[in-house]
């Protein structure tokens, strides 16, 4: 992953604006050569926390990516149903990216002849082994497109993130096949938001993610997560912000990363 060797150099607060320039917001990076930018993704969960993280991306002026999936949340729906439908509309207004994350949650379990074993963890196959063709991975991804569409009236774009983060080389050359781009993260960028509250505290990924996040990475958390006891967000969410733009980085979506801007530009 390239990485940016120049320090971000923020105009202070009420600096001029040069000609015909637009103010960049607060936690975006400007586009220049010395950004150090950092690229923050959300995948679905519960919701719980939703509302929570998008005040705290709103008021830091923080674009992000999120990947979609129908998963089931605390009200007893899903997190693609109408009940959330003017909730991603508004990141759409806000000019967040948006991706697959496949429509039931379905995470690759092994490749077969002909195609692969996915274990849904939502929808009406939830915790079943299925044995699914390359069109069907295709098609759930797709799924998650026609929804998005219909819920905000945008379009989504052609990446996705496998669930569970879990995939092959069939995998991944069968959504290249039909138009999709995997989004890994990096080693520094796991937030533990899914790990055990127990055994891992909100301070220590704090901390954690304050020593070892660079430049460049792709950085993962949750809309919610079932097992964590103590949530990660907002508690973590807006300290990491903090402390990550106080060592100069800022914060992109991936429009603007390498691995992702050509492809996404063609949008």
């Amino acid at each position: 992953m390239r990485r940016a060797e120049a320090s971000l150099a923020a105009p202070a607060p009420g600096a001029a604006q040069a000609p015909g320039s637009a103010p960049v917001p607060a936690g975006a990076c400007s586009g220049a050569a010395g950004d150090k930018p950092v690229y923050l993704t959300f995948d679905t969960g519960h919701m719980g926390v939703a509302p929570l993280i998008a005040e705290v991306l709103k008021r830091h002026q923080v674009p992000v990516t999120f990947f979609l999936a129908n998963e089931r949340t605390r009200t007893g729906g899903a997190s693609l149903d109408d009940e959330w439908a003017a909730w991603w509309k508004a990141r759409v207004a806000e000019g967040h990216l948006f991706g697959s994350h496949t429509f039931d949650h379905a995470v690759w379990q092994a490749d077969t002849p002909t195609g692969f074993k996915v274990r849904p963890t939502a929808g009406p196959e939830s915790g079943h082994v299925l044995d699914w063709t390359a069109q069907d991975y295709c098609a759930s991804l797709q799924q998650v497109a026609r929804r998005f569409k219909d819920m905000t009236g945008a379009t989504l774009s052609p990446i996705f993130r496998a669930a569970g983060g879990k995939t092959s080389p069939a995998l991944l050359a069968a959504a290249r096949q039909c138009g999709w781009a995997h989004v890994p993260w990096a080693d520094a960028g796991f937030l533990g938001d899914e790990l055990p509250s127990e055994r891992v505290s909100n301070a220590q990924l704090l901390r954690r993610a304050l020593r070892d996040i660079r430049p460049g990475d792709i950085l993962l958390a949750h809309l919610g997560i079932w097992s964590r006891k103590d949530p990660w967000a907002p508690a973590v969410l807006e300290p990491l912000i903090v402390g990550l733009k106080a060592r100069g980085l800022c914060f992109a979506t991936l429009r603007s990363h390498p691995d992702y801007a050509a492809r996404l530009q063609q949008r």
